[in-house]
């Protein structure tokens, strides 16, 4: 059990407060002194349990200089590590320490895949069994100042280095503790480079309104950007839910807060719920003996992106819940109540009022989510500003391919228009790359245009097509009759509607039985 001690900053409280640890035989195995003025004193207790805890309590609180006692989750030392763990295990590019004798002291994960080893194998590893010709203590003491952009060599492959010397206060050579390496493949910098022009339009500028659909749709999301309140996102796969979710966190009061997103479809319910909410030390076989936050915690201040939302288990949307109603949550094997600020932002593809109804989905839950809500249109309802969508992503496919910009044909214009885009603005953008990569001349002609044909409307619907042609045309027909008769129920009217005489109809209608009870 870990205790926060809330005491007055004293010489002797610490022994007094230990003294009565001892006479109830209770052992510490670390301590740290937090708060602001050093006025908290944390003890890891390890053989300390809930009941010893509760005759013990009254006791601390009398001693002179203690103002309260409580349970914690987390050491501070503890905290700050898991924090630095998330923020080093969310970079993508490898991060390494080395100690001034040219061992690794510590790495993140993207470093350790790279050098082949598990994370907890890293320390104590040379840095030239793995990089050639590169010692790195003789350039820190060399240089006492940061490197930029060094090449260097790592398992053949290579990279640009960073290099930050880890230098106290003093600016001896003596007082070198180390650097810290960031590595970056050489071959990726221009991808680099792109990805951060690709993101150099932000929030509602980068969702293109060529559609005056599409254009009501952000009118809305950025009158309800600003409230502070739960917002649900509807629409299909590839029309750009994430995309709205972080305009409408962009324009609202959090936008400097952060943002981070999960996709619960696919996810099995043991991991998810240890990705949102966390889990305490030594929570499950296997787990982190710290423990480790979850995406609600680093969220802390800001907005969460849940996407998939229909597909959360009953228990996880039981918890979440729970936070939505109250504010606070608990880790996965902890006890401990966390209460934190965040919005919460959920994407669907499936109408929730549905599952609702088949009971697959909480009730009381997606009032909680529908507080606000958008809806946004799949493209095939966008027609009217699919031209300008399209010369859109043409133009920033040539960009990044490097070729001369090419123009779209009408041919090819008229194909896009005619299809049904069941992968929507998504499948538009990729088609137009490949379309772009294919084409010669400078003109996207039809062929260059790849669509496949799954998720097409079929115009007979499950209409059988057994038998000869004739016997098809013949059901064909009866059907429409049938289906006509209903609304025009006489030869003469049914006849204007289908543009023949009413004898015509008549002898139809006589042949395929149809309307014999109204005749």
């Amino acid at each position: 059990m870990r205790i926060k001690v809330h005491c007055q900053n004293r010489v002797g409280i610490l022994r007094d407060i230990l003294n009565l640890l001892v006479d109830y035989g209770i052992n510490v195995a670390r301590g740290e002194v937090g708060g602001e003025q050093g006025n908290a004193i944390y003890l890891h207790c390890p053989n300390l349990i809930n009941l010893q805890f509760q005759a013990l309590r009254p006791k601390l609180e009398a001693i002179p200089g203690v103002f309260g006692v409580k349970r914690v989750g987390l050491m501070p030392s503890e905290r700050r590590h898991l924090e630095l763990n998330a923020l080093l295990g969310a970079l993508d590019f490898p991060v390494l320490s080395i100690d001034m004798v040219g061992s690794i002291v510590a790495a993140n994960r993207a470093a350790a895949q790279l050098l082949g080893v598990r994370v907890d194998e890293v320390p104590g590893i040379p840095l030239a069994r793995y990089v050639e010709d590169f010692d790195l203590p003789e350039l820190v003491r060399a240089n006492k100042s940061r490197i930029n952009g060094l090449r260097v060599k790592v398992k053949g492959d290579s990279f640009l280095a960073d290099i930050a010397p880890l230098q106290t206060e003093h600016d001896e050579s003596d007082a070198l503790a180390g650097a810290v390496l960031t590595l970056h493949r050489a071959d990726r910098v221009g991808e680099r480079i792109y990805n951060v022009r690709k993101h150099e339009l932000r929030g509602f500028d980068s969702i293109f309104q060529s559609s005056k659909v599409m254009a009501a749709v952000v009118r809305e999301a950025r009158r309800m950007a600003p409230l502070d309140a739960p917002l649900l996102i509807e629409g299909e796969t590839g029309t750009g839910k994430e995309l709205l979710a972080r305009a409408c966190h962009l324009a609202s009061p959090r936008g400097q807060a952060p943002f981070m997103a999960l996709n619960c479809a696919g996810l099995p319910e043991s991991m998810a719920e240890t990705e949102l909410f966390g889990y305490g030390p030594g929570a499950f076989e296997g787990a982190r003996p710290e423990g480790k936050l979850g995406l609600l915690e680093l969220t802390a201040g800001g907005t969460l992106f849940l996407d998939g939302v229909g597909e959360m288990s009953p228990r996880l949307q039981a918890k979440l819940l729970r936070f939505l109603q109250d504010g606070c949550f608990r880790r996965v094997g902890s006890d401990e109540e966390v209460y934190l600020d965040v919005r919460v932002i959920c994407a669907t593809q499936v109408d929730l009022s549905e599952l609702c109804a088949r009971g697959e989905f909480r009730q009381d839950l997606y009032h909680r989510l529908n507080v606000l809500s958008l809806h946004i249109p799949p493209l095939r309802e966008c027609l009217d500003g699919l031209e300008p969508l399209a010369e859109h992503f043409i133009d920033q496919a040539s960009r990044l391919i490097g070729c001369p910009l090419p123009k779209l044909s009408p041919q090819a214009m008229d194909k896009l228009r005619h299809y049904h885009w069941p992968g929507n603005v998504r499948q538009l953008e990729n088609v137009l790359f490949q379309a772009v990569s294919l084409c010669e001349g400078g003109l996207v002609r039809p062929e260059h245009i790849r669509l496949p044909d799954y998720g097409a409307p079929q115009p007979l619907g499950d209409f059988s097509l057994d038998g000869s042609l004739e016997e098809i045309l013949g059901r064909f027909e009866k059907a429409v009759l049938e289906r006509l008769y209903a609304e025009h129920p006489s030869s003469r009217q049914l006849g204007r509607r289908l543009g023949v005489s009413h004898t015509t109809i008549a002898n139809k209608l006589r042949q395929y039985g149809v309307g014999k009870d109204k005749s």
